[in-house]
């Protein structure tokens, strides 16, 4: 089985030259490169893996990561990992299990506290590392930084909140008790457009929880994967508690499958999702899987029409629509959808497209060339369909930014069923829907195989319960953009969006652990 996490597949290899390292054997960059405006160097940097504690080369396939805001510059090279790495590192976690299950969840709590130290120093830097290698803009990218610090400082404070239940008994002189132990070894597959935030929210409790890791990023953005690895190295993580392995799709094939893994974790595509779904079944192996999104924005004719303009903009541009819960999907009421989609066409139009790194950026490129070409295919098919209308965008740029990942903020109205409504395109796109009334609308939400977030704008309390009641998704925002998930409160969809137990907050613990009931009685029958 190949296994992607990113959205699209790894790109061409190419060879390269030996990295170097410093005498501590952290990753070095390349002497040549320039510096931005904003302060980063553009030197190129070197790209290593972490197997049971130590830095190494790989000796497989060229690794080459570009910048998607200008693909000639590179970004990080190196060479991915093979078999013998895997190995290594999935035997190094079989051995750091007991030790680290075993050690005092206090003593763990603290490691992962001072990761989110080593994390908020280095937000700025890491987080203009992150908008040149993915793209989204620098105040996003230093924003996720400091929000993965955050994760990490929730799952620390886990050590300090109940680890059980006790449970009355129908005997006397007895107590039942559930306590919750660690899993064991867990493969991490992530994606590229979180490529610190997403790790984050899996790494962060499965160690905290006393499980070690084997981790496969995204091969779209392994410098900042590594820079998360640095972070727990630098916190005084033990040997083979975490691995990091960057390498291609069959590599997290091959990680899911291994028999030292005892549960896999996983963000990304629908499609892959569910091969690993599949795949873990047959082994009969607990997985998690967040998938795919098409989410669904509603303006109702009693919505404040200038907050949810600003919302609905925030939720389908940020990050240049490249989250699992963007809004994709637009739908209006049709007394106010000429005057709001007159004003949101406009504002839409404005936004600032450009090299992430410009502080006047609004939006950055999409994470690759193939990733434009693809999206900019799927809205150029609906030219010939009679169902659609493009609002604005909707075509490449032909000034400096056409050498680049970039597109342009793209809404498209439609008057019924469409691919542009179904298909998950992972990019600055909007598909745009006319609703006759609330019931229809919301009726148009859960028009979808997926079922991960939505969106209601209305100042009708009857609407927001009727919208808690009926729509099919996992995070629902009343007022709200569709996108936006905090670390202490459960995360993940519905139907096709999601399998397994949810992210984040204490629902974590239902996945990062197993669970022993205990019936717990004296041998004199007191207690």
């Amino acid at each position: 089985m190949t296994i992607s996490a990113g959205r699209l597949p790894q790109r061409a290899s190419a060879r390269w030259d030996a990295a170097r390292t410093d005498e501590k054997g952290k990753p070095m960059q390349h002497s040549v490169g320039s510096t931005t405006a904003s302060g980063i160097s553009r030197s190129v940097r070197s790209l290593r893996h972490l197997v049971g504690g130590q830095w190494r080369d790989g000796e497989g396939d060229a690794l080459v990561d570009v910048s998607p805001a200008c693909p000639g510059e590179r970004v990080a090279v190196g060479q991915a990992a093979q078999e013998r790495d895997l190995d290594e590192a999935v035997a190094a976690a079989r051995e750091a299990f007991p030790r680290w299950a075993a050690t005092p969840h206090h003593v763990r709590g603290r490691i992962l506290d001072r990761a989110a130290d080593v994390l908020g120093a280095h937000a700025g830097q890491w987080g203009e590392e992150l908008a040149w290698e993915e793209g989204k803009t620098r105040t996003e990218g230093v924003g996720e930084v400091r929000r993965a610090a955050e994760i990490f400082r929730y799952y620390a404070g886990e050590a300090s909140r109940p680890i059980g239940e006790v449970y009355a008994s129908p005997r006397p002189g007895e107590q039942i008790h559930v306590v919750h132990r660690p899993i064991g070894v867990v493969a991490a597959i992530t994606p590229f457009n979180f490529p610190i935030a997403i790790p984050a929210w899996k790494i962060a409790p499965a160690l905290s929880y006393g499980n070690t890791v084997v981790w496969k990023p995204a091969s779209l953005v392994p410098l900042l994967a590594m820079r998360l690895a640095e972070a727990l190295v630098e916190a005084g993580l033990p040997q083979g508690v975490l691995s990091l392995l960057i390498g291609n799709g069959a590599l997290g094939g091959r990680l899911v499958e291994h028999p030292g893994v005892d549960a896999v974790t996983f963000t990304g595509s629908t499609s892959i999702g569910r091969s690993l779904i599949a795949a873990c079944g047959q082994l009969a192996r607990p997985v998690q899987t967040e998938m795919g999104g098409k989410n669904a924005a509603v303006v109702l004719a009693d919505a404040d029409l200038d907050l949810a303009v600003g919302e609905v903009l925030a939720g389908a541009f940020r990050s240049t629509g490249q989250k699992c819960t963007a809004t994709s999907r637009l739908i209006v009421e049709e007394p106010v959808a000429d005057d709001f989609l007159a004003l949101l066409t406009k504002r839409a139009a404005a936004l600032r497209v450009g090299d992430p790194l410009d502080e006047d950026t609004e939006m950055g490129p999409v994470v690759s060339l193939q990733a434009r070409d693809e999206i900019h295919r799927a809205v150029e098919a609906t030219s010939a369909s009679a169902q659609a209308q493009i609002l604005t965008g909707g075509r490449l740029y032909d000034d400096d930014r056409a050498a680049g990942a970039f597109l342009p903020p793209t809404l498209v109205e439609l008057s019924g069923s469409h691919p542009l409504w179904s298909q998950e395109l992972f990019g600055p796109v909007l598909a745009v829907r006319r609703a006759a009334n609330a019931d229809e609308a919301l009726s148009l939400v859960n028009d979808s195989e997926f079922g991960l977030a939505a969106a209601v704008f209305t100042d009708n309390l009857r609407a927001a319960t009727a919208a808690m009641d009926r729509i099919e998704v996992g995070v629902l925002h009343i007022n709200s953009e569709t996108a936006g998930a905090d670390p202490h409160v459960p995360f993940g969809g519905t139907k096709h969006s999601a399998y397994g137990p949810k992210e984040q907050g204490r629902a974590a613990r239902d996945f990062y652990t197993r669970t022993t009931t205990v019936y717990l009685r004296s041998s004199g029958g007191d207690l």
